[in-house]
């Protein structure tokens, strides 16, 4: 599954206000900045062992835990249980049952100062709801990336938790010099408990010893946060199992004055009723679904409501640019490709920002792009935990050198989903810039008044624009059957200066032909159901051709429909004709071309198709 990069945590409230460090990638973050204690004879110690993010590989740290009769704190994000790469909620309550904590960590792992309201309050609710509906003491929370405010701190005081921990404002040698040595018991604010960075796989034994001898030598709570474990730890959040054994087997010989207890033993308290968090407004019976669509509101210098996505093996990198409307589109390179893809998407959220949806109903899709390399829609949808799952992916959109609109409507979404998320994506080396996004459910979206009479209903029908490889936008090759067909465009046209050229050598069976494509969008001519057309090209060839003829049908498939009568090769520029029989009942789109079935050569420019009604005389 993609979803959006989890980045580096942020830096405090307390200490952005005190230094005015506004970047998000800082090496020195925080919770709120507290005091030294007075001078005076150090007291017990308390280390909690907690972890971030519910990854699996967490299991390995939990089996080192048991095996020294240790106790930890897995802070958990609802959202991701069961999904590939997390934990499961069989594996949670594995480690509840060993008298490990469970905390909640919200929903998504959003950035929660970055949201309304509204939106934090379901992430840091909802996820205490889920954690509690599935059996769990659920007392503690940890702010996703430490990025916290007042605001934010009452928000997870409000939801029932006990404690919040942040992450930063406890001295190690990796940062906040001066900062106090451990935390107080009890803290001064339980909603923005002080910890160390978090443990990364620049931290050695000596560096984990260090800061729980540091905090003996004043006493008070030393919180301890891993995030991944891996042999050998090349990634930044990982440290090898071998080196967490070898912590656990000295904190079990520490003297009796240092204890291990979980967040929860620490803090203690009552378990409060778990609060939900505001229910999503429904969606508007009409008009688009998705907000910010034109890009032009941001935050921390990506669109409001827009997460930045991808996985796999590639180097992508986004940024705003001049818009196709207004100030603001959004480019995206990829470079470094190997696999997976990128892509600006709606956020994956509770309903804040991302559209909702209903299951059962389709929706059109739309987006303004221009790009070096094919691209598609891929789509996720959101279940009733608040987790997002990949749905599916529409047909390729090709490149183009200037802004052309993609539009698909999709399946029926799944039983129990009610949100849905959409971004047009790059799964090769290349560059994509978007803008003007829609999303209307079909159902509440007007039918559109006909074209004009007389209207050519083929898109880019003389060829001119360019589109992916050697075919001109909106349109592909098509055939079947045992023959060598070569495309080419060539400068022979009969206006403009573009034509198509096909030659078919080593012809034995079937045929090729240039088409609109057979897509689900806007570059096949759309038709009506019970309507008869004209459909038109100019050709020449050294062969008898044809006009073969197809029709997208109400699932969305193509159907082969009929063909014209032969046509003699032609030395110089001829057209060629016919009008349909009535189109089939449920059909939506025509497309067609000139067939070659022999061996030859045929040049077709300046397609054309019109409703019989209102056609222009041949």
């Amino acid at each position: 599954m993609s979803t959006p990069s989890r980045r580096p945590r942020r830096t405090s409230w307390a200490r952005r206000a005190a230094t005015g460090l506004l970047a998000l990638a800082m090496a020195v973050t925080g919770a709120g900045i507290v005091s030294a204690p007075a001078a005076q004879a150090a007291g017990p110690t308390v280390v909690s062992l907690t972890f971030d993010d519910g990854n699996a590989d967490q299991l390995i740290a939990a089996q080192t835990l048991n095996r020294y009769g240790l106790k930890g704190t897995f802070y958990v994000n609802s959202g991701t249980i069961d999904t590939a790469g997390f934990l499961s909620l069989s594996d949670l309550r594995t480690l509840a049952a060993a008298g490990h904590e469970i905390g909640g960590h919200t929903v998504t792992h959003p950035d929660l100062v970055t949201l309304p309201s509204a939106e934090a309050t379901r992430q840091i609710c909802n996820d205490r709801v889920n954690l509690t509906t599935w059996g769990f003491r659920t007392t503690s929370f940890a702010y996703p990336f430490a990025s916290s405010t007042p605001a934010v701190e009452t928000i997870a005081k409000n939801c029932g938790y006990n404690s919040a921990r942040g992450l930063g404002d406890i001295q190690t040698r990796f940062s906040c010099a001066g900062c106090p040595l451990a935390e107080r018991i009890p803290p001064a604010n339980p909603w923005n408990t002080a910890a160390p960075d978090q443990v990364e796989n620049t931290w050695t034994l000596a560096d984990l010893q260090n800061a729980v001898t540091r905090a003996e030598s004043v006493g008070g709570w030393m919180q301890l946060t891993f995030h991944r474990f891996a042999s050998p730890a090349t990634d930044p959040l990982a440290v090898t199992p071998a080196l967490f054994d070898q912590f656990a087997a000295w904190l079990k010989t520490r003297p009796s004055t240092t204890t291990v207890r979980t967040v929860d033993q620490v803090i203690g308290g009552t378990v409060k009723p778990a609060v939900a968090g505001p229910a999503v407004p429904p969606p508007p019976v009409g008009g688009n679904l998705v907000k910010n669509p034109g890009l032009e509101t941001l935050t921390n210098g990506v669109p409001q409501c827009w997460n930045e996505g991808g996985y796999g093996t590639n180097t992508r990198t986004f940024s705003v640019v001049a818009g196709r409307t207004g100030a603001r589109a959004e480019r995206l390179v990829v470079s470094g490709y190997v696999d997976g893809d990128a892509k600006l998407l709606p956020a994956l959220d509770l309903g804040g920002c991302s559209p909702s949806a209903t299951a059962g109903r389709t929706y059109n899709l739309g987006a303004w792009y221009k790009s070096t390399a094919n691209t598609q829609f891929a789509l996720y949808y959101r279940t009733g935990v608040g987790s997002w799952k990949y749905w599916t992916s529409s047909p390729w959109f090709a490149p183009s050198s200037t802004f052309q609109k993609a539009t698909w409507t999709t399946p029926p979404l799944p039983a129990g989903a009610n949100g849905l998320s959409f971004g047009l994506n790059l799964f090769s080396n290349g560059t994509l810039t978007t803008d003007d996004y829609e999303m209307f459910d079909v159902a509440s979206v007007p039918t559109p008044p006909p074209p004009a009479a007389g209207t050519n209903l083929v898109q880019n029908p003389s060829l001119e624009t360019a589109g992916s490889g050697t075919f001109p936008q909106c349109w592909q090759a098509a055939g079947f059957g045992t023959n060598t067909p070569v495309f080419s465009t060539v400068p022979a046209a009969r206006t403009g200066t573009k034509a198509e050229k096909l030659t078919i050598t080593n012809y034995a069976s079937g045929d090729a032909k240039l088409m609109p494509l057979l897509d689900t969008g806007t570059c096949a001519p759309k038709a009506v159901a019970g309507r008869t057309y004209s459909v038109r090209a100019w050709y020449t060839s050294s062969a008898v051709t044809q006009l073969a003829l197809y029709y997208r049908n109400s699932a969305g498939t193509w159907v082969y429909w009929t063909s014209g009568p032969w046509l003699a090769p032609a030395g110089t520029y001829t057209q060629a004709s016919l009008t349909t029989p009535g189109l089939p009942a449920g059909a939506t789109a025509i497309s067609f071309g000139m067939s070659l079935f022999g061996n030859g050569t045929v040049t077709t420019d300046d397609y054309a198709m019109y409703d019989t009604v209102g056609a222009p005389p041949l």
